[in-house]
């Protein structure tokens, strides 16, 4: 019996449910090819979308067995092909939404080591597929091995696929490792900028380019992000500008790429700091560009530079007289229409600004702040003196902890007697393959992860534990290293070539603790070594830092601010 017109006419009146009762009951299991599970698991994921809580979740378990049936029913054919990214896409997909929910991630897991066993057994015939290798990508974000990422978006790039968001990703990848030169990022970004699309002018509404400086004309700024719905870095060195900014002044504009039903308190709180707000996520690119248009901002501020969901196509098609990149992306975007990048002159040097597509702007200290936290301080001397031990810590995302990192931290454990390392991810991870690599060096036992917390000052109270912080290199911490000063742990960081790779020294240089920046891997072994072994030091660098970081550049809002609005009215657009 041919079933093809039946399933057909289902899919076409959106009749899921009867979809699926068709398959199970009427087509016999040794008819139910590849093709046809991977329309069940569909099905089933389309009507999950019609359902809620539990019904919800347990439609989605059962539509990924539905593709895993489809991956092994078959070998090597189009349909096993499709089940296999299937069964890794959703997989994975629900391993991100539950594994915040829940403490008992080990079903998830499984699905996602079922994936990577799956793909392996069969890892030369799959690398041909471009769509695998977008899906294994996933897999191993969540493994927690950024070299593997590497390996498949380099992949993707010698195969010549060049869209805009596998080039975005490749080029973020590469922050994570010191193999490019800035020169490096500067010719792919310039990559990236090709690959994006001008529209055409009869599609858009006209742009205003000409400032008009009429009597008490408040100057017009959009911040676009797409990271204001959650507990995200940036909503916090957003709000320490949108709480102290001078209202008669300034009319602030918030851009919002995020889902109006996936909005938090966070959002909300922010939105009341600014005049206006607008919702693009629904919006198309050139709707999204004509409605900013018609707000005839002055400048247009972009949070988020090529990081995932960013969309550099408004940016290309100018929504503004005067485009600016801060905050979200510490690093050239590429893109000619990007008139300038906020920095400090810890980050970018006056004879490095050719590597940068963007005209530099200096902030005169540093080119972020903190608002800092509504959680008591309390000053921790030494929290491990009384076992005479050393904990160092670093709770930076896992994906910044390359080879090189371990390999450096494993000789500091070997040389600190008595030390330990407390590790902690920001967003949930499986961290099998991170504690093999210290396992591979004997120091297991020296290495303690603390488990994603939904609850913040839990999160924070955990840097009570640690003596020492260590920084991630090439790719520094921000808010990590933010957050551990005003905890009053110390950090130590590495220099590094460019604005992402020296953030970690721009920080600890406005605390002027030159001490704590590293030159290179020897340098930085050396310094941690020396002061584990300074306990008077040690506790000394923790009261000067529990005393001096709140009043630091690092959590001055009100100078900051000042300074960031001095920056923008002195651009030659306003005179």
């Amino acid at each position: 019996m041919d079933f093809q017109p039946i399933l057909q006419e289902l899919v076409k009146q959106k009749k899921y449910s009867e979809l699926i009762f068709f398959i199970q009951t009427k087509i016999p299991d040794k008819e139910k090819n590849s093709g046809i599970l991977n329309l069940l698991g569909t099905a089933r994921l389309s009507k999950s979308k019609q359902s809620e809580g539990d019904g919800k979740i347990n439609e989605i378990f059962l539509a990924i067995e539905d593709f895993r049936s489809a991956h092994l029913k078959e070998k090597k054919t189009p349909g096993s092909l499709k089940g296999l990214q299937n069964f890794i896409d959703v997989s994975v997909f629900l391993f991100d939404k539950l594994s915040r929910q829940t403490s008992d991630n080990s079903k998830l897991i499984q699905l996602l080591k079922d994936a990577d066993s799956y793909y392996s057994k069969n890892r030369k015939f799959y690398e041909n597929d471009v769509s695998t290798l977008l899906a294994i990508i996933k897999l191993y974000k969540r493994f927690t091995n950024p070299e593997k990422v590497k390996f498949y978006y380099d992949k993707l790039i010698e195969k010549k696929f060049l869209k805009t968001k596998s080039i975005i990703s490749y080029i973020y990848q590469n922050c994570y490792f010191d193999e490019w030169s800035q020169n490096d990022f500067y010719k792919n970004t310039k990559i990236l900028n090709d690959s994006l699309t001008k529209f055409p002018k009869n599609k858009l509404k006209l742009l205003s380019t000409k400032y008009s400086n009429t009597k008490n004309r408040k100057i017009k700024i959009g911040f676009f992000s797409s990271d204001l719905n959650r507990n995200h870095s940036v909503s916090f060195f957003v709000k320490s500008i949108l709480k102290n900014y001078e209202k008669n002044s300034y009319e602030i504009y918030l851009y919002l790429n995020h889902k109006k039903n996936d909005e938090g308190q966070i959002a909300n709180d922010i939105k009341k700091l600014v005049e206006k707000h607008r919702h693009l996520f629904e919006l198309s690119d050139i709707e999204a560009i004509n409605l900013i248009r018609s707000d005839k901002i002055d400048v247009f501020i972009d949070l988020m530079g090529i990081t995932s969901e960013s969309r550099l196509q408004l940016v290309k098609n100018r929504v503004a007289p005067i485009q600016i990149s801060w905050c979200g992306y510490c690093n050239t975007t590429g893109m000619k229409e990007m008139d300038y990048m906020i920095t400090d002159k810890n980050l970018v040097f006056e004879s490095e600004k050719n590597l940068y597509h963007e005209k530099i702007l200096f902030m005169p200290k540093i080119w972020n702040c903190h608002p800092g936290f509504d959680i008591k301080r309390n000053l921790k001397i030494l929290p491990n003196i009384d076992n005479n031990s050393i904990v160092f810590g670093s709770f930076n995302n896992f994906n910044k902890v390359n080879q090189t990192v371990i390999d450096t931290w494993c000789e500091i454990l070997i040389k600190v007697k008595n030390s330990k390392l407390i590790l902690k991810s920001s967003s949930p991870r499986i961290s099998d393959i991170l504690l093999k690599r210290f396992e591979d060096k004997n120091l297991l036992d020296s290495v303690e992860l603390i488990n994603w917390t939904k609850n913040f000052e839990e999160h924070l109270n955990s840097y009570n534990k640690i003596d020492i912080g260590l920084d991630t290199f090439p790719y520094n911490g921000v808010t990590t290293t933010f957050e551990a000063l005003w905890m009053g742990v110390p950090v130590l960081t590495m220099n590094g070539f460019n604005f992402n790779s020296r953030c970690g020294s721009s920080i600890i240089n406005n605390l002027n603790l030159g001490e704590l920046v590293a030159e290179n891997v020897k340098d930085y072994v050396l310094k941690a070594i020396k002061l584990s072994k300074d306990k008077n030091k040690l506790l000394d660098l923790r009261k000067q830092i529990f005393n001096n970081v709140p009043i630091s550049p690092l959590f001055d809002q009100k100078k900051f601010t000042s300074d960031f609005f001095d920056l923008i009215k002195k651009l030659e657009y306003f005179e």
